[in-house]
């Protein structure tokens, strides 16, 4: 059986310190979820006040992709090493890209 009474750890074999990692989940989960609310945004701008007609039976596809963006900003942003312009104008083309192609499905 092992002795572990003994040990002791002196302050040159402590454990290597952690050197504290940016984190990247809050800015880039505050970028898509800007990003989802202006490309929510877009079709107000183009259409006007009748999308919210054409929102009435779609709002959960459009309500799906809250969370898809979030997780978007956020891998981008870590992507980008936290890089925060490059990250906003990624975020924001991907998003509307995908509210995009979501409302061209929709429309038929």
């Amino acid at each position: 059986m092992r002795n572990s009474q003994n040990i002791t750890l002196t302050r040159s074999q402590s454990l290597p310190a952690t050197a504290d990692e940016t984190t990247w989940s809050f800015p880039g989960a505050v970028v898509g979820f800007v990003a989802w609310l202006l490309a929510l945004a877009i079709p107000f701008m183009i259409y006007g006040p009748n999308t919210l007609f054409f929102f009435l039976y779609t709002w959960p596809f459009f309500l799906a992709l809250m969370p898809v963006s979030v997780v978007v900003g956020i891998a981008l942003h870590s992507l980008l090493d936290g890089r925060l312009l490059y990250s906003i104008v990624a975020t924001l083309l991907t998003v509307a890209a995908m509210f995009g192609v979501l409302f061209m499905w929709l429309l038929g």
